[in-house]
């Protein structure tokens, strides 16, 4: 075929450098091929395919701050969701994603479908509505998709997914004229609305801009969005996400009392929101705040006002090329989370602290080099470490025989969100 030729001749190659790290480019030439084949033997030989890619996304400064309309930092990786596309004017979206169904979606059929909660035709649905709410051209198309993003990684599969069904339909029918920003409050409209999930912005936001972006979520029905300008690909260190395994415990009571003892404060402080409040304001109220709350939820309220001015400290040291302050930032960040926070372990099983033997682990190896803390929404699951290269494969071998083959991830950070290869 035409493309498989284009792929292997190198048409691609500055472009998928940038996407993945020449390292990369060859080992995904094949991937891209590959999808091709299986498209051709799904649909049939085609003309006219095209190749659009989404990003995941990794949080780097903002630990459960987003919540109380806190600010965030955000990058988007070079994980990502791929799909080869046929754009055919029918009145049928069909999608067919590798290890699932087939998903086929009337474009005639756009009201919410409860029984689809939770699954892929939901989102595609609801990208094709608001699309067309929205004034834009929608069409049918057939593709087939295929996803490096690691599920329960905190790397947000879900939102690449949106984006890039969000990127085909801007491409194929709008000439481009749905931006990066419209495409992420799309796919936040479709998986708010169709799939089911309530999220704010920062996934969609990074998979669809790309780079590293900050947001500020004051007002969280308008966030102000900011690219950040920093070429981490030049900075000597790797994105090593560490996946410590699931705490077995059920976690459900301990993410609802972060959010309940910070609005507690908060309410208490006469607002509804941390983000409305100061430092000196809970000073000045602290032995009341104490009495009334205990001391956990006045420290989870401190590392929120802590961790919310250390996003903007942490842009500006990208901003300036000061990688060494923007690591001290991390490792400061990570502390409050662990200290104050407190969601790198869960009281109610003790003896499970996997997260807790990454970060000392990783401080062991990397301290005065890297950085590390904790990834997301914390209790299990994933560390987030910037490791200078030179000892990248000890990280590596220190992280897989604690936690096993696979279970340290290097990644980098990606310069392009939402795309079409061409």
């Amino acid at each position: 075929m035409k493309l498989i030729n284009k792929l292997r001749s190198g048409q691609f190659d500055s472009l998928f450098d940038r996407l993945y790290t020449p390292a990369q480019t060859a080992a995904q030439k094949e991937r891209y091929c590959n999808a091709v084949t299986a498209f051709g033997k799904l649909f049939g030989e085609q003309e006219n395919l095209r190749l659009f890619s989404a990003p995941g996304r990794t949080e780097i400064g903002g630990n459960h701050t987003d919540h109380n309309h806190g600010r965030v930092l955000a990058g988007s990786v070079n994980l990502d969701v791929i799909a080869v596309v046929r754009c055919n004017d029918s009145n049928l979206v069909q999608i067919k994603s590798e290890g699932y169904e087939m998903d086929t979606v009337d474009i005639n059929d756009l009201s919410v479908h409860p029984e689809e909660q939770n699954k892929a035709a939901a989102l595609i649905r609801g990208v094709l509505a608001r699309f067309k709410a929205l004034g834009y051209q929608i069409g049918g198309f057939q593709a087939y998709t295929t996803s490096n993003v690691l599920k329960g990684s905190g790397l947000s599969s879900s939102a690449a997914f949106e984006v890039l069904v969000g990127t085909v339909l801007s491409e194929c029918y709008n000439n481009g004229a749905a931006d990066a920003v419209e495409i992420a409050k799309i796919a936040q409209f479709a998986e708010n609305k169709y799939f089911g999930k309530p999220c704010g912005l920062m996934d969609q936001m990074a998979s669809s801009v790309g780079n590293i972006i900050t947001i500020d979520f004051a007002d969280p029905e308008k966030p102000v969005i900011e690219k950040v300008d920093f070429d981490f690909a030049a900075s000597g260190y790797a994105l090593c996400i560490v996946d410590t395994g699931g705490n077995h415990a059920d976690l459900t009571h301990e993410y609802a009392a972060i959010t309940d003892e910070m609005r507690a404060i908060s309410n208490s402080l006469g607002c509804n929101y941390l983000r409305e409040t100061t430092k000196q304001e809970l000073l000045a109220k602290l032995p009341e705040l104490r009495k009334n709350h205990g001391d956990r939820a006045v420290l989870r309220a401190m590392h929120f006002l802590s961790d919310n001015e250390r996003v903007t400290k942490q842009v500006d040291a990208l901003s300036n090329n000061d990688f060494e302050r923007f690591k001290q930032l991390i490792i400061e960040s990570g502390q409050s989370s662990f200290c104050y926070l407190q969601n790198v372990f869960s009281c109610s099983a003790p003896k499970e602290q996997g997260l807790s033997l990454a970060l000392c682990l990783a401080e062991n190896l990397l301290a005065g080099k890297g950085a590390w803390r904790v990834h997301g929404g914390g209790f299990g699951g994933t560390t987030q470490n910037f490791v200078p290269i030179d000892l990248l494969d000890d990280f590596i071998a220190l992280m897989e025989n604690a936690f096993g083959t696979g279970s340290c991830h290097v990644l980098s950070i990606r310069p392009v969100g939402g795309v079409e290869i061409r």
